[in-house]
């Protein structure tokens, strides 16, 4: 069981990534009394308020990233919230003979969107018809979903409607991917489900089923404006394509985060993160059924001891992200009016003053979330909606309450 009931300055860990989407665990280690050091490109990325030591270097540059974890004499090295650093961090603890829940190989296959296309091919798991293309095929209909294979967060990623579009969408998706190729998967009409989950020698524990609330924007298509639990879909099959995933990809150990569409022919596996998920959802596991995941994930990464607890749900809970309008933010008000509002258990916003915020079209452009309980899901978006009125971004270019 995890459970700490000291620091334990001891134990260093290293964290890839100090964004928006690795707040949660940074701020998990601090609580625990880890010692940590976190890597992220961004000198003012907000997830170094938590980390002992900082360092200024891509997630994605494995020879500086192995350097520094070889000086660093360390218990662990995770990389929670992002896809790619993920391969990375279980090469790093391989070749300084750390414990890491995830094997090099395993991870290799679940941050490549091809390999694991094959991989669930290969076992039966469902999923979208798709194709790997440098060019627009003659012979491909729309609707599609044109992606880079090797990236995350809506980055080179478009849907198309119209044909005419398809050959700019792949150009695009090849100029963003690491392979030069661009994955195409037929569009699968239906409601979104996220399985957030944690395994244990091989045992698949699933815990919060949460709704993808996305964009109806399709400049924005894929991106999450808030996430709902519990899920108000029938999610058992959601559920078992999501072990079924896992479990073809070689996923033995630590936590999975599964997007499925529940299509008008079953659930379908749109893809497999072997890490924590971006959107706070380890927080939301917490709030909703009282298991820490963020706990759990740190204790696989030191090679301690896990024990999935046994659920408890708590009635309703969200996580519902906040929209700035476009242009360079100058100040922010609200946040402590909102945090002050019936069970709001977090709020925050990502960026300082001089971030200059896009239109949404990604996930990384989204300025920040609002955690919330309730008596039923409804309730919780129904808190966490007001409590959102109450934040208000000032930008060089207009002044906007938070679009609800």
């Amino acid at each position: 069981m995890v459970g700490i009931t000291a620091p334990d300055r001891s134990k260093r860990l290293l964290v890839l990534g100090a964004g928006p989407a690795q707040l949660g665990l940074l701020r998990a280690a601090r609580e625990r009394g880890l010692f940590v050091i976190a890597v992220d490109r961004d000198p003012g990325a907000p997830g170094f308020e938590f980390a002992d030591r900082r360092a200024v270097v891509s997630t994605e540059d494995e020879p500086a990233i192995g350097m520094l974890a070889a000086a660093e004499e360390l218990s662990g090295v995770i990389a929670p919230g992002i896809d790619w650093p993920v391969a990375i961090a279980a090469r790093v603890a391989a070749r300084l003979g750390l414990s890491h829940p995830l094997s090099p190989e395993a991870a290799a296959v679940a941050v490549s969107k091809l390999r694991q296309r094959e991989r669930l091919a290969e076992h039966g798991v469902p999923q979208p018809a798709w194709r790997m293309v440098t060019e627009a095929p003659a012979d491909l209909s729309v609707p599609v979903v044109v992606k880079p294979p090797d990236r995350q967060g809506q980055k080179g990623l478009t849907l198309v409607r119209d044909p005419e579009r398809l050959p700019a969408a792949i150009e695009q998706a090849v100029s963003f991917s690491r392979a030069n190729v661009a994955l195409v998967e037929d569009l699968v009409e239906g409601p979104e489900v996220t399985v957030n989950a944690f395994s244990t020698n091989g045992v698949f524990h699933p815990l919060t089923v949460t709704d993808r609330v996305t964009s109806t924007d399709e400049s924005a298509f894929g991106v999450a404006l808030a996430h709902a639990w519990p899920s108000e879909h029938d999610t058992e099959d959601a559920i078992e394509v999501a072990k079924a995933a896992a479990t073809a990809l070689g996923i033995e150990n630590g936590p999975t985060y599964t997007q499925v569409v529940l299509g008008p022919e079953g659930p379908r596996v749109m893809e497999l993160a072997a890490r924590l998920g971006g959107g706070h959802d380890a927080e939301l596991c917490l709030a909703a059924l009282g298991v820490d995941l963020n706990g759990l994930a740190l204790s696989a990464a030191l090679g301690e001891p896990v024990e999935v607890p046994r659920p408890e749900p708590r009635g309703g809970a969200c996580v519902r992200f906040l929209v700035a309008p476009p242009g360079s933010l100058e100040s922010v008000e609200g946040i402590e009016d909102a945090l002050a509002q019936e069970e709001i258990l977090d709020a925050r916003v990502y960026r300082r003053p001089g971030w200059v915020f896009s239109p949404l079209q990604r996930g990384a452009d989204r300025a920040g979330f609002v955690l919330a309980t309730g008596s039923s899901r409804d309730d919780a978006l129904a808190k966490a909606g007001r409590a959102a009125e109450l934040i208000r971004f000032q930008t060089a270019d207009a002044e906007a309450l938070v679009e609800t």
